[in-house]
């Protein structure tokens, strides 16, 4: 049944939907759960409640409460769950958003994110549908989490200053790279999480009725996770992934095999994947860095041709 009130609705793959509620204001709804990704439970809540927050960032909006959902297993002490819930609300906090309450339920394994409600300008909604040929894309964060974390939970351990970085990148709002691409006019935004690099794209691709040419030696990628691939590391979304969007996207015959295993690989709290005319977006790189962004990198353009399919040269 439509509803002239739902802007962003369920027959899209946007990051949240969005209902207008009067003539010059919309709300942007959004949850997500997240299972651990690190074993410190503090930092754990904080990169799920942000992972969660990010979906309103994408869609343009400023989020403005959240409620807490976790689920926890009986056999855990309420510290665990203490700390969880105070990386969450700091992360909200942050935000400048107001927590308002919660659900708790027992389950076999921790799982925690926010129900997050923001609110947005109905005419300035980013969706990943107006992607425009001639634009650039600009990615805001390094790619490889999901492999990281698959080499903390096989492995058990990577370099502390690796750990300290990627948990800085999964700690981090979108919120300045949102504010930046509003100030920048863009086009179509998303951010790339559980999908991964290649979902995220097609998504884009297809709901804008455009093709995209990505160039792989600009992508950005954390430290040693190329490594990681080499030596057997897999993300445990990779197949699932690849099995999804593999017919959308096209390799160059230079383009390695570990390239195909990162990009399909699946995201945690990761960047927004940005389209802007070709000027605003080197702007756009130029304020981001300027304020401190650690990574905002063109990485491709969006055309015409092949429209729906991804090209990685």
């Amino acid at each position: 049944m439509e509803d002239s009130r739902v802007l962003v609705g369920r027959n899209t793959a946007d990051d949240a939907g969005v209902v207008q509620i009067s003539e010059n204001l919309a709300l942007v709804h959004t949850v997500d759960l997240l299972a651990p990704v690190v074993d410190d439970p503090y930092t754990y809540g904080r990169i799920a409640a942000v992972n969660s927050l990010s979906d309103v960032y994408a869609m343009g909006g400023r989020p403005i409460s959240a409620l807490n959902v976790i689920g926890f297993p009986a056999n855990l002490g309420p510290e665990v769950m203490g700390e969880i819930l105070r990386g969450g609300q700091d992360a909200i906090m942050e935000a400048g958003a107001v927590l308002v309450g919660g659900h708790t339920f027992q389950n076999t394994e921790v799982m925690y994110g926010l129900a997050v409600t923001g609110e947005i300008s109905p005419d300035q909604i980013y969706t990943i549908s107006d992607a425009r040929p001639g634009d650039l894309l600009v990615l805001t964060k390094p790619l490889g989490t999901g492999t990281l974390i698959q080499a903390m939970m096989t492995r058990g351990v990577i370099a502390q200053s690796l750990y300290d970085r990627v948990s800085r990148s999964m700690t981090s709002s979108n919120r300045i790279a949102s504010e930046a691409m509003i100030h920048h006019s863009a086009h179509a935004c998303t951010d790339i999480t559980g999908f991964g690099f290649i979902g995220h794209c097609s998504e884009m691709a297809e709901a804008s009725g455009v093709g995209m040419n990505i160039r792989a030696d600009m992508l950005p990628v954390f430290t040693k996770v190329m490594d990681m691939i080499r030596d057997g590391v897999t993300d445990a979304g990779v197949k699932m992934n690849r099995n999804s969007f593999e017919k959308m996207v096209s390799f160059g015959s230079d383009v390695s095999l570990v390239y195909e295993a990162l990009l399909y690989g699946s995201e945690t709290s990761g960047g927004l994947l940005i389209a802007l005319q070709d000027r605003e977006a080197v702007k756009l790189v130029n304020d981001l860095t300027d304020q401190g962004w650690e990574t905002a990198v063109v990485i491709g353009e969006v055309v015409a041709e092949h429209p729906g399919r991804i090209n990685i040269g």
